[in-house]
């Protein structure tokens, strides 16, 4: 059974697919397959700007490439990692074996590819992924149209500033008003609410299994790993921190 209209089990991809197309770039599984990649490879280039001795002889000049990795990412590729998944049944690890497929067809990047997702656990990426998904679609599509709302509200206030009308109180007629005025109020209230939504913090759980780095630690103990976690996260959410951190 194809997906459409009819078909769609929620009026999300169905009766309403039209208003909500532009959301599948930040919420649909291929977005998340997308995302997941996108972090993975963050971390292995992350990795290499410490840089790790078996990664310092990474040529930089290659970073531009392993992101086109998630730039350039579609549909296709999306597949091939649903593929992967089903002989894996890990979606994340399913992620893994696609960047180590790219890295063979880059080349020269062999002895470098079990670092990819070095020291990690699904949830790192996922919870680096989903809340990045979130502030990026609330960024590029949900602030735009709500503050576009708002504006047009105010145009209306000033346009209807001098227009009256019957107030009501307690569902009953009242006080004159003027609908500008009463417009103007829920272009207040939405403006409160939006600066209230922007003002939300975004934090990710980076760190291991366990939240404390424990591989990390082991295989390199002279490496900061929670100063690490920290800068990585702020570096993919701008300002984000992990909600997780080591005792030391």
């Amino acid at each position: 059974m194809s997906l459409d209209l009819l078909t769609a089990i929620s009026p999300v991809d169905g009766r309403y697919r039209e208003k909500t197309a532009s959301l599948a770039d930040y919420f649909s599984e291929y977005a998340l397959i997308r995302y997941r990649v996108r972090v993975e490879v963050e971390y292995f280039i992350a990795l290499c700007e410490i840089p790790l001795p078996q990664l310092a002889s990474v040529n930089p000049a290659i970073f531009a490439r392993l992101r086109d990795i998630y730039l350039r990412f579609d549909e296709k590729q999306a597949r091939r990692v649903k593929d992967i998944e089903s002989i894996t049944n890990h979606d994340v690890k399913a992620v893994e074996y696609f960047l180590k497929e790219e890295f063979d067809t880059i080349g020269g990047l062999e002895p470098y590819k079990e670092f990819i997702h070095f020291g990690l656990t699904s949830q790192d990426i996922n919870n680096t992924a989903v809340p990045l998904s979130l502030k990026e679609a609330l960024q590029n599509v949900y602030y735009p149209q709500v503050e576009a709302l708002i504006a047009q509200l105010q145009t209306y206030a000033e346009q209807w500033r001098d227009v009256p009308m019957l107030a009501k109180t307690h569902g009953q007629p009242a006080s004159p008003t003027r609908l500008g005025k009463e417009i103007k109020v829920f272009a207040y209230r939405l403006e409160e609410q939006l600066a209230l939504l922007k003002a939300c913090k975004t934090t990710a759980k980076f760190g291991g299994a366990t939240g404390n780095y424990n591989a990390h630690n082991v295989a390199y103990p002279t490496v900061d790993w929670r100063k690490f976690g920290d800068d990585f996260v702020k570096a993919k959410l701008a300002g984000s921190r992990t909600t997780n951190y080591p005792d030391k």
